[in-house]
């Protein structure tokens, strides 16, 4: 067979193979076409990442007075209320310390009323001092008259030089006992001032000095009902490490309680990831815990304002030589549905997938407002020294021979309550 005849069937077999060819090119150009319109149409308005972690408030239970632990009435695992109690204290060195504030509290009041009493006897030391500079004015004067009519005596013998000095004399001690009263009547006032400028513009109950000793019993009261410990808010008991029998001083962490149902995800995106990340977009999560199965609806309540490597115990130190570039990642928060929450709850520290929708671009990346209103807050202290005012009223009254005493003028009058 000729070379002609060999070329004729390769040459009469290259359509097919051509065609095969431009088929393949066609498929490609096809799924290309498609992989880009999903990326331009539905791929580029998510942002996705798994590492995210479950977050919440972990709420140390820590003493505000030293004491022993009494009772421990609740473990870890444990769901508490707000308000119950979890640790108890042994109450006797607080209940010595309200006792001997009260008893200072009582004689405070008693010796503040002896003050109001005083005024009223000082004010008769004045007067007495008054009648006694009158008494020696009176004397002097009629000293003085007996001198004169004994020195116009003298010169015709009636009355004899040593009469006339004994009548000086009396006239010298006259004047000296006036000076006496004078001087008495100016301590009285000095003495009166005195106590009644500890003692006017208020009442007994109002006076500084027992309004001191009245917070020294408050104080011990706060003490007393602070030996027993309770909870903030509503949760989970975990991390116990108090014992009892134990001597702990203020500010020790006996435990933890962590509530479930206000947790939040911290969903760590790369820095390329941040450029269409805003505040308010909705955000889809799935947690390993609970497989694909369960999808939780969340929406980024705030962007992270640093990397966490910058944040980190130990920060890189990019100045130096050594430097390597390491894409960082920036925490972003997402706010959970509470509902979703009570029907699949979330433990601190699980692993999530999060995909946000940054179609809507409207949002900001960073908050440009104060956030209105408290971000937490308990209200299971704010009765403990109910009973302390209603206690300081009663030692007063009690010490207040049944009613009030007030600075009116001199006297030390009570006043009906």
């Amino acid at each position: 067979m000729t070379e002609a005849q060999n070329v004729a069937p390769l040459q009469k077999g290259n359509p097919k193979r051509k065609k095969a060819l431009l088929t393949l090119a066609a498929v490609v150009a096809v799924v290309g076409l498609a992989w880009g319109g999903y990326e331009w149409l539905v791929a580029g308005h998510y942002e996705t990442t798994d590492n995210a972690y479950v977050q919440g408030n972990v709420v140390q239970i820590t003493p505000q007075i030293g004491g022993t632990v009494m009772a421990i009435h609740a473990e870890e695992t444990d769901y508490v209320k707000a308000g119950q109690p979890l640790v108890k204290f042994d109450p006797a060195d607080a209940k010595v310390a309200l006792e001997q504030a009260e008893a200072a509290l009582g004689q405070t009041v008693r010796q503040v009323r002896t003050l109001y009493s005083t005024n009223g006897s000082l004010a008769a030391q004045v007067a007495l001092r008054q009648a006694d500079v009158s008494k020696a004015q009176a004397e002097l004067a009629r000293a003085n008259d007996d001198l004169n009519r004994r020195a116009a005596l003298v010169g015709s013998g009636a009355v004899s030089k040593e009469e006339l000095n004994h009548a000086q004399t009396q006239v010298n001690s006259a004047r000296s006992a006036l000076v006496a009263a004078q001087a008495g009547v100016v301590s009285a006032r000095e003495q009166l001032a005195s106590n009644q400028a500890m003692t006017s513009g208020t009442d007994v109950e109002q006076h500084p000095q027992v309004q001191a000793a009245a917070a020294k019993v408050r104080e011990a009261w706060l003490a007393q009902q602070r030996s027993v410990l309770v909870a903030p808010v509503d949760g989970y008991v975990a991390k116990r490490t108090v014992q009892l029998g134990q001597r702990v001083a203020a500010g020790t962490p006996l435990m933890s309680i962590v509530p479930l149902n206000q947790v939040w995800v911290d969903a760590n995106f790369k820095e390329v990831q941040l450029r269409k990340l805003r505040i308010g977009q909705p955000v889809t999560l799935t947690a390993d815990i609970y497989g694909k199965r369960v999808e939780y609806k969340g929406t980024v309540s705030g962007l992270g304002v640093g990397t966490g490597a910058a944040f980190s115990l130990l920060p890189a130190q990019n100045a130096t030589g050594n430097w390597i570039k390491v894409v960082q990642r920036v925490p972003v928060r997402v706010a959970l549905d509470p509902k979703q929450l009570q029907e699949h709850p979330l433990r601190v520290g699980l692993s999530m997938e999060a995909t946000v929708d940054v179609a809507k671009q409207e949002g900001k990346t960073l908050a440009d407002a104060p956030r209105g209103g408290a971000v937490s807050q308990t209200q299971v202290f704010s009765a403990q020294d109910d009973g302390a005012e209603a206690e300081v009223r009663r030692v007063i009254s009690a010490n207040s021979a049944g009613g009030r005493t007030t600075a009116s003028g001199a006297g030390a009058a009570p006043a009906k309550r």
